[in-house]
């Protein structure tokens, strides 16, 4: 497991960092101050062994996990190492840290029903949640697992896809894929890119600066767009609703 400080931290890890103490030290982000009193945004994004299909939750292990934090001064969390390992990292860090929203991009179809099926062979418990939900589902991206995309909640996080949010109305005015780089590019930002076929050949520092760097643009493209963002969270899903992706 590799938990990576922020810039200008005293060398704590964030995961230390971040028990007892109040989000927003330091410097905000003038796109954080919607929601500097109000609710914080996680931005997440995993990567996949592109060794075999990294699409198929059933032949590919997750290789990193990024967890962007509200904050810039606070940095973002990376894991890697066994993939059992992370997964229980990840819930109990998203079970410690303050409720809000959890920003993926395009998660409703991969990351969290990827996660879930990992941690369901790995026999790891997660707080995550999810309903099959057929209209939010795209034919013209469907799942990467061939089924349904997913409403989600962990823990006392609720979900918000962020791909789902610009097809909405960027794409359908504008008639764009809503990919996460080129939305990124759209708007200014410059993202971290290499090539995705070869996740597996990336060095240390490469996989982690990369799948922070998706976790940051995630969650910075949604937060440029609240409030009125918000009405795309999903709620949160019942007990009685819960259907596991496999």
């Amino acid at each position: 497991m590799k938990f990576v400080t922020a810039p200008g931290a005293e060398g704590a890890p964030t995961h230390d960092r971040l028990r007892g103490a109040p989000l927003g030290r330091g410097a905000v982000p003038a796109a954080d101050l919607w929601h500097r009193d109000e609710i914080p945004y996680y931005g997440l994004d995993i990567e996949t062994d592109t060794t075999v299909n990294g699409l198929d939750p059933t032949q590919a292990e997750i290789v990193a996990i990024a967890l962007t934090m509200p904050y810039s001064s606070d940095g973002d969390v990376v894991l890697t190492g066994p993939e059992d390992q992370m997964l229980r990292d990840l819930d109990q860090l998203l079970q410690e840290l303050p409720a809000g929203v959890l920003v993926t991009w395009n998660g409703a179809a991969f990351d969290l029903p990827f996660l879930a099926e990992r941690a369901r062979r790995a026999g790891v418990p997660l707080h995550l949640r999810l309903a099959q939900d057929p209209s939010i589902d795209d034919a013209r991206r469907p799942s990467r697992d061939g089924r349904s995309a997913y409403r989600a909640s962990w823990g006392a996080h609720r979900h918000l896809d962020g791909y789902r949010l610009y097809r909405a109305d960027v794409g359908r005015t504008l008639g764009l894929p809503c990919g996460l780089k080129p939305m990124a590019k759209l708007v200014g930002l410059e993202p971290v890119e290499v090539d995705r076929e070869q996740i597996h050949q990336l060095s240390a520092q490469d996989l982690h600066e990369y799948v922070a760097s998706d976790a940051r643009l995630a969650r910075e493209l949604v937060v440029r767009r609240l409030p009125a963002a918000a009405r795309f969270a999903d709620p949160f899903v019942p007990e009685d609703q819960y259907r596991s992706p496999s």
